[in-house]
């Protein structure tokens, strides 16, 4: 079956934080970066599936930790602090320019998928996103790739699906769709030679 649509993931496959998470937080954070980090990561499963507004979270977690930060800056100077990759932005454009339906499909909370609409563009880049907590569901649920093929009108071999997480990938392909595992620090050969091995042969 001849694929329709590209799914696109956003960390580690259209953008990154330069330095990673640590770096960025070990300002703040110092010695204590690493327990920080595992808190937050541990407690922002409800708020990517829109259960609860992070950032009361975040602020509870740097009132925790000593941190006299207002969440919101912190949440902008460290979350928000994105590089977009522009051969990756290239490689969307040239999909779509083949016919192709090309969408984001990504876990984040409401805040930094605002932030990501807006002053990123990726409405205007993508199709269509579909943010987890939009979607209700955040990968690596199947429910997250059922309600993006049934948002599509796609069947799973339809459709291509490119994370950087196999966790993410494995439940992708458990759902019927085509999956590749891919990240920045790979390069873009690499993203092409899995691209062509699905029929997209991209210059």
């Amino acid at each position: 079956m001849t694929i329709g649509h590209v799914l696109f993931d956003a960390d580690g496959v259209l953008q990154e934080l330069p330095g990673g998470w640590r770096e960025r937080v070990r300002p703040y954070l110092g010695e204590r970066t690493e327990e920080f980090l595992e808190l937050t990561w541990r407690e922002e499963w409800p708020c990517l599936e829109a259960a609860i507004d992070y950032l009361p979270l975040l602020a509870r977690h740097l009132e925790l930790f000593g941190v006299a930060v207002p969440a919101e800056r912190f949440f902008h100077d460290v979350w928000c602090d994105l590089r977009v990759d522009d051969t990756s932005v290239a490689l969307v454009g040239a999909l779509r320019a083949r016919g192709l339906g090309v969408h984001l499909a990504t876990n984040q909370e409401m805040h930094r998928s605002a932030y990501m609409r807006d002053a990123l563009g990726y409405d205007r880049l993508f199709e269509r996103s579909f943010y987890s907590y939009e979607v209700g569901h955040a990968k690596p649920s199947g429910r997250f790739f059922e309600a993006v093929l049934e948002r599509l009108g796609a069947v799973g071999p339809e459709v291509l699906f490119i994370d950087d997480t196999h966790e993410n990938v494995e439940a992708a392909r458990a759902a019927g769709l085509r999956a590749e595992c891919w990240s920045l620090s790979q390069g873009h050969a690499d993203l092409l030679t899995s691209l062509r091995s699905h029929g997209l042969n991209i210059a």
